[in-house]
């Protein structure tokens, strides 16, 4: 039922670990964390509006410097030994499995006219992959921040993050919005941070449920997704042809009082009812972001739930990336007690929210849990999500 426990601050382990690998000592230890999406879903390529907040599950990174343009890069995570890369030769498309993503940040750091001479990295995580929490977002961050600090190349959070998402748009392909990389970059412990990916600014979120006698639980529902496939890029490419058919630069300039006529001028255009339903998705969904912040403003945060419960579905019948497993897990909290819940992150599998009453979230896990044994599926992982500190030299 659980999840490995996020571990503490690395120390001395790591260091040996290090030298163990790379028979040399590193010169710090950095770490990013995983990330959770409250609400705003699939806005942030929309030049829309997301609330995520920092996972106090991480990758960490132990680096050390070289100067004769090799990058080697070892996880005690992923099977095989050090994958060893020259600088030189870093260019997108490239296949290198996970050493893809430090790969191409590096790669993107030199693009944008950092001067760079190689690294010893050594990974290790405590974010789930493939679970719809950024993992790969905290691994770019994570090499970034390192590289950042180690050779002082000035880059500013915000930055750092464009160019983390740049990594894993160009050199990766996977096209993903700017949201997982800033969570990873810029939250703070005890806040949701919320995010205007058109012009970037920031609003750090108070978000203390515990407080308030409530928990958000995290259910991984073990199916795995994946940004690089073609159903993430098809549904990009379908909101980039609704805002190109309604003459806006992107679907944040709908209006949510103006979103009636914006389908009914699709509709008569000759267009699928699919691409409406990515429209209605994205701009309800803009809209769902700022009645959260209204209610957490307003102290109401229990309220919050039937808006986490109207964006599943959403999710589910609009937008159409979720599946069997995350359906199950919302209909089975919900029905069970809870506040309301949500798939979470890109879709197509990985995890769901669940907003609960403190002394209901056990017997809410328990009910999903039997849910998924009586369908004859894999035991989802359950952990209560707290919002943590971003990423950091430790």
């Amino acid at each position: 039922m659980g999840v490995r426990p996020a571990r503490g601050e690395p120390g001395d382990r790591q260091v040996t670990v290090f030298e163990k690998v790379f028979g040399t000592a590193p010169e710090g230890v950095w770490a990013a964390p995983g990330r959770v999406n409250l609400i705003g879903e699939h806005t942030d390529y929309n030049d829309g509006f997301v609330m995520p907040f920092a996972l106090p599950h991480t990758t960490v990174a132990s680096v050390a410097r070289r100067d004769d343009g090799l990058l080697r890069v070892h996880s005690g995570d992923m099977p095989g030994g050090i994958v060893e890369l020259r600088l030189d030769e870093l260019t997108p498309g490239r296949d290198d499995g996970w050493a893809s993503y430090p790969a191409g940040v590096v790669w993107a750091l030199r693009e944008a006219g950092h001067r760079l001479t190689g690294a010893d990295i050594h990974y290790e995580s405590t974010v789930p992959t493939g679970a719809g929490l950024s993992s790969s977002a905290a691994l770019e961050v994570v090499t970034a921040l390192a590289l950042n600090d180690l050779h002082g190349l000035g880059v500013e959070r915000p930055a750092m993050a464009l160019l983390c998402q740049r990594a894993e748009n160009v050199y990766v392909g996977a096209p993903t919005g700017i949201m997982d990389q800033t969570a990873s970059a810029c939250c703070t412990a005890g806040h949701a941070l919320f995010v205007d990916t058109r012009d970037g600014s920031q609003r750090q979120v108070p978000l203390d449920l515990a407080a308030e006698g409530m928990r958000l639980l995290v259910v991984d529902t073990r199916v795995k997704h994946a940004h690089s496939d073609g159903s993430y890029a098809e549904r990009r490419a379908g909101c980039e042809a609704g805002a190109a058919a309604l003459g806006v630069p992107a679907l944040r300039d709908i209006p949510f009082d103006g979103l009636a006529a914006a389908l009914d001028r699709l509709r008569q255009g000759g267009h699928d009812e699919s691409i409406l339903g990515l429209v209605r998705h994205i701009v309800t969904e803009n809209h769902r972001v700022e009645q959260v912040i209204e209610l957490l403003d307003a102290g109401r945060t229990r309220d919050i739930g039937a808006v986490l419960t109207a964006g599943h579905v959403s999710l589910r019948d609009d937008f159409r990336i979720s599946c069997a497993e995350l359906d199950l897990v919302v209909d089975t909290a919900n029905a069970s007690g809870a506040l309301g819940a949500r798939m979470t992150g890109g879709g197509f599998g990985g995890s769901a929210i669940v907003l609960a009453e403190s002394d209901a979230a056990e017997k809410i896990t328990e009910a999903v849990v039997s849910a998924f044994a009586a369908a004859g599926l894999q035991e989802p992982r359950v952990f209560t999500a707290v919002p943590s500190a971003g990423a950091r030299k430790v």
